[in-house]
């Protein structure tokens, strides 16, 4: 449908594609069926859709800027997500669930004209998606403790919109958090990006030693280039999993406050809000 240079038709008979002539003529013929319009203001709208949709701040910020370039949006729309190759293939499976989905209802419209059944179209999982693009593996105190607090130390400034001091105040506590932890009953989960990036982490560590059933979160933090590509939500349902295979029965985060960032995605994989904090119950 994109391709604004030739025209495209379905021959219902055969069920294949056929071209248009050099003319740009179909045959005026009832078999063949010509394929939805799409022009470059349907481009436009689906690309505003996909940045409006996107929860990775720093790409959002620059797509918007390609989105109102002026001449060029969508070479500029390409150029930025150079930049940003985990967020470029969200964007080609948005895009191709998208086109799929119009021309599913396109092709449904014609088999009721046919009297036809319509056809289901199945949701595509994108399960598998964050650990096509990131390695996960288990936290190791030994090779992962020093990766951690340098990062948790360099995310006191990543929000501007709070005033220096509280940021910092704010990964001082997970900070403080995750050094007072038991380097030995500290477990959790760390992840990389393909080039080797850190890109996430989540600890846990038993609260007390007379409560073994209740573990408390010593970090669990995404830098801000790789939010919003379900980093976070994964390294929670997989240390909740590991937890849950341990025995364990709850799971605390304790933190005086959580920033906006954190909560939907707490809120979102179970926890409730409880006092100053989160907790989740994991169950029998």
């Amino acid at each position: 449908m994109e391709n604004q240079d030739v025209e495209y038709a379905v021959d219902a008979e055969e069920g294949q594609l056929v071209i248009s002539d050099s003319d740009g003529h179909i045959p005026d013929d009832e078999r063949y069926y010509i394929l939805p319009e799409w022009g470059p203001s349907d481009g436009f709208e689906l690309r505003e859709d996909f940045v409006n949709n996107l929860h990775s701040p720093l790409a959002r910020e620059e797509l918007q800027s390609a989105m109102h370039s002026g001449r060029g949006v969508f070479k500029n729309f390409r150029n930025v997500l150079k930049s940003y190759p985990e967020v470029d293939k969200r964007w080609h499976i948005y895009k191709h669930r998208f086109m799929s989905a119009r021309i599913n209802e396109w092709y449904n419209s014609l088999r009721e004209i046919w009297g036809l059944e319509k056809l289901d179209q199945l949701p595509e999982s994108d399960e598998s998606l964050v650990h096509d693009d990131f390695s996960f593996k288990e936290y190791d105190s030994a090779a992962d403790r020093k990766t951690i607090l340098l990062n948790i130390t360099a995310g006191a400034c990543e929000d501007e919109s709070l005033p220096p001091e509280v940021n910092e105040a704010f990964y001082g506590l997970w900070k403080a958090s995750f050094e007072g932890a038991s380097e030995k009953k500290q477990t959790g989960y760390i992840c990389f990006s393909l080039s080797d990036e850190f890109a996430g982490c989540i600890t846990t560590s038993p609260l007390l030693q007379n409560q073994e059933k209740i573990n408390v979160i010593t970090s669990l933090f995404v830098p801000e280039q790789f939010r919003g590509l379900g980093i976070g939500t994964e390294l929670i349902e997989m240390c909740i999993t590991s937890l849950q295979n341990c025995g364990k029965k709850w799971v605390l985060v304790p933190n005086l406050f959580a920033p906006d960032i954190l909560q939907p995605l707490l809120t979102r994989t179970g926890f409730r809000k409880i006092y100053s904090g989160y907790l989740l119950s994991l169950g029998e």
